[in-house]
């Protein structure tokens, strides 16, 4: 007999899949928990709704990984079932996530992925390739860049450009927002910014061959585009100018923190912590606090979400006020929304000369 190793039985690799799953579970659990603020005054369920629309946008929930079970949700917060039922039923609505019949709950795809036999065929290409780069004396870093060049250079090439149209809430951060993604796009294309409250009032849909818009407001949008038009979530982390102003405050100063929306309430403060954790003195209140000049006295840093810019006219000439600004995330455009366009521009080509 051969003493060779074996591989594992199927129904082993499937009990530690299994663990592995439950373990991410009980992580997402456990950092869920932990972030809700019993202090705010927020329901525990729209805090709990906020805090998982927020991971997924910013990819700490991936698309695949399943969520914990209503029962242990509910356990963990604090809460009654019936609530983290509500909390589901929400995030399902907006396409966020989905129940897979008795395996579980689970954050939805934000786009079509490739079929896994692809990269199957692709692997001996690559290892060809690496090399053949590694006998002339490029590493596989250097490969990388190079075909991430070459890459942006053929779709520079393309002669037909796609219309993007990006949705969003607020028009200056929406616009802002286009100008992030533009330079990541090829000549060609063009992007256009709207908001949700325009296209709402009756304002029409600029030409789109593809949408993008926040990830919580995907099934929103939707509804208000033809048939046939992809919209995708769109992945935001904090901007960069946010993260430097953050980073550069005096740890004595009093940091005070406006959100607009309640949902967002719970993850809004320790968002802002992560960039400035030197800082010892933090509050956070909502915009439409009875008290919310008061709460601006007190505050030597006012920090305010976005769509909150009316802000910045209260505060005295000692103060500091600046708005905590996301950015799409480039990696995710790179990653999921140029493969994307790429697949909607081939197809057009393929139409127009067939």
């Amino acid at each position: 007999m051969s003493s060779a190793a074996r591989p594992n039985p199927p129904e082993k690799r499937s009990n530690r899949s299994g663990r592995l799953a439950h373990t991410q579970a009980d992580q997402i659990l456990n950092t869920l928990a932990a972030r809700l603020d019993r202090d705010l005054p927020v329901p525990l369920g729209v805090q709990l709704q906020g805090l998982i629309q927020y991971g997924i946008a910013q990819g700490d929930l991936p698309a695949g990984m399943r969520l914990p079970s209503v029962r242990d949700l509910a356990e963990s917060a604090g809460v009654a079932p019936m609530t983290i039922v509500g909390v589901y039923n929400e995030l399902k609505q907006q396409k966020l996530i989905d129940s897979r019949g008795g395996a579980g709950t689970f954050v939805c795809e934000t786009d079509s992925l490739p079929d896994p036999t692809i990269f199957q065929r692709l692997n001996p290409a690559i290892d060809a390739l690496l090399q053949l780069g590694k006998s002339l004396g490029v590493d596989a870093g250097g490969i990388t860049a190079m075909i991430a060049a070459r890459a942006g250079h053929l779709r520079f090439q393309q002669a037909n450009g796609l219309n993007l149209v990006l949705v969003g809430l607020f028009p200056d951060a929406t616009q802002a927002y286009a100008d992030h993604i533009r330079p990541l796009l090829p000549e060609t294309d063009t992007i256009l910014a709207t908001t949700l409250d325009a296209l709402r009032a009756g304002a029409p849909l600029p030409p789109a061959d593809i949408v993008l818009t926040l990830a919580n407001r995907r099934a929103e949008v939707e509804q208000l585009v033809a048939p046939g038009v992809p919209v995708v979530g769109l992945r935001f982390i904090a901007s960069e100018a946010t993260r430097t102003r953050l980073a550069g405050l005096d740890p004595s100063m009093r940091v005070g923190i406006v959100s607009i929306f309640p949902q967002f309430m719970a993850m809004m403060k320790p968002g802002v912590m992560r960039f400035c954790p030197h800082v010892a003195s933090t509050s956070i209140t909502m915009a439409d606090d009875p008290d919310l000049e008061r709460f601006i006295e007190q505050a030597d840093v006012l920090v305010y979400a976005t769509g909150l810019d009316w802000l910045a006219t209260k505060i005295a000439p000692h103060q500091q006020a600046f708005e905590y600004r996301h950015a799409p995330d480039r990696t995710f455009v790179q990653q999921h929304v140029l493969p994307l366009l790429d697949t909607l521009r081939n197809n057009t080509t393929a139409k127009e000369t067939a």
